[in-house]
C-alpha cells in the first residue's frame, strides 16, 4: 500500500490518510471502509492506522487490491494536487537518525565508533511534501541529505537483528537538512572533567562536542513524505536507487546498498538503547555519492542561497520535493 497523509482546505486541522491508487489520485481510507469494512469506524489519521495492528493492515491492503481491480468505482477518487501533504508520519515519538552512515564515503571518518551513531530530531522539524522549506539568515548554510526512513509498526525493545523486519511498517523519503554553520557554532573544544587516574581528585582532557539540537531539528529541517509505503511493497530496502536535486540540479545519485549499518542491525541496536513505538522514524543515513557534475556533494547545495525546490527520489517510493521559503 502507499499511504498519504493529508488534509483538505475545508478542514485543515483534521489530519486524513489515503490510498494512493495512481501517480496522481487517491481514495480517502475512512471514506473505504464506510464501504467495504462498516465494522471498523473512523476517524482515521495515519499514527491510529498504524497503531491498529497487523490484523487491519492486511484488511486494508485487500481493500487496495480492489480498488485496483476497479472494485467500488463509485468511490470518489481525488486529486492529489488538491490536499494539502502532512508528513507522511506527523508527531512520531521520535525521529531517530544514523550519522556518517555511507560506507561510499568511509575514508573521511578519522575517527569514529563501529557501531550505528545515532541522534534524534524532534517532530517538530517535520513538514509534508510540497510545503515550504522555511530558512533564516541566520542559520548560514544549509544542505540537503536525502535519506531512506523506516516507520516502525511494532514496538521494538531489545530486539534482535533477525526480529527487525517484523518491527517495520514501511517506508519514506526523509530530507535530513543540516546547517554547518550553526554547527560549528555550537561545538565546543573545552577540558572534560574525569576522574583521576589513580585515587582521589580530577583529571582534564582534551575534548570536542557538537550538539545537533539547531543544526538538525530546526523547524522545517524534515521534510518526511511524500507517502509511506508498506514493507511488503519493499523487497529489498538495501536496493534503492536515491537522488537528490536543488533546481533541476543533481547533487546526488546513489544506492541504499552503500549504507554502511543495515536495517536490521540499525533497529536491532537502536532498540537496546530506546524504545521504538509504532509510528516512530528511523532514517538510515544520507545517500552521499557524487551526482552529477564531478566532485559535487550535496555538501556544494547551499539552499539558503540556492533556495529551491529541494527533491529526493528513492526508488520504489517517489519523490519528495519541497520549496525554499527564506523569513
Amino acid at each position: 500500500m502507499k499511504l498519504v497523509s493529508y488534509t483538505l482546505p475545508e478542514t485543515p486541522h483534521a489530519p486524513r490518510v489515503g490510498f494512493v491508487v495512481s501517480e496522481n489520485q487517491f481514495v480517502d481510507v475512512e471514506t473505504a471502509c464506510g464501504r467495504f469494512l462498516p465494522d471498523v469506524s473512523g476517524p482515521f489519521d495515519i499514527h491510529r492506522l498504524i497503531e491498529a495492528g497487523p490484523e487491519l493492515w492486511d484488511r486494508l491492503r485487500d481493500i487496495e487490491a480492489m480498488l485496483a481491480h476497479g472494485a467500488g468505482a463509485s468511490l470518489p477518487r481525488a486529486d492529489l494536487s488538491t490536499i494539502r501533504f502532512l508528513p507522511a508520519v506527523p508527531r512520531p515519538s521520535k525521529i531517530c537518525c544514523l550519522a556518517l552512515n555511507n560506507s561510499a564515503n568511509s575514508e573521511r571518518i578519522v575517527k569514529g565508533p563501529r557501531h550505528p551513531a545515532v541522534f534524534t530530531k524532534p517532530w517538530t522539524a517535520l513538514v509534508g511534501h510540497g510545503e515550504p522549506v522555511r530558512l533564516k539568515l541566520q542559520y548560514g548554510r544549509v544542505h540537503p541529505e536525502p535519506e531512506l526512513a523506516v516507520v516502525i509498526g511494532k514496538l521494538a525493545r531489545d530486539i534482535d537483528a533477525s526480529q527487525a523486519y517484523d518491527h517495520v511498517f514501511g517506508y519514506t523519503i526523509h530530507n535530513d537538512l543540516t546547517s554547518p554553520t550553526m554547527r560549528d557554532e555550537d561545538s565546543f573544544h573545552y577540558r572534560a572533567i574525569h576522574p583521576a587516574a589513580e585515587g582521589e581528585g580530577i583529571r582534564y582532557v582534551d575534548s570536542h562536542v557538537s550538539y545537533s539540537g539547531r543544526y538538525k531539528g530546526s523547524d522545517t529541517f524534515s521534510p518526511l513524505g511524500p507517502w509511506i509505503v508498506t514493507r511488503d511493497e519493499i523487497a529489498d530496502p538495501h536496493a534503492l536507487d536515491i537522488a537528490c536535486d536543488v533546481r533541476d540540479e543533481r547533487f546526488a545519485s546513489d544506492n541504499t546498498a552503500n549504507l554502511f549499518h543495515k536495517l536490521p542491525e540499525v533497529l536491532a541496536f537502536v532498540s537496546s538503547y530506546m524504545t521504538l513505538v509504532p509510528g516512530d522514524v528511523v532514517s538510515l543515513g544520507t545517500a552521499l555519492a557524487s551526482g552529477g557534475k564531478p566532485g559535487r556533494a550535496v555538501q556544494n547545495a547551499d539552499l539558503n542561497k540556492m533556495g529551491g525546490p529541494v527533491s529526493v527520489t528513492v526508488a520504489g517510493i517517489g519523490t519528495l520535493s519541497n520549496p525554499v521559503q527564506r523569513v
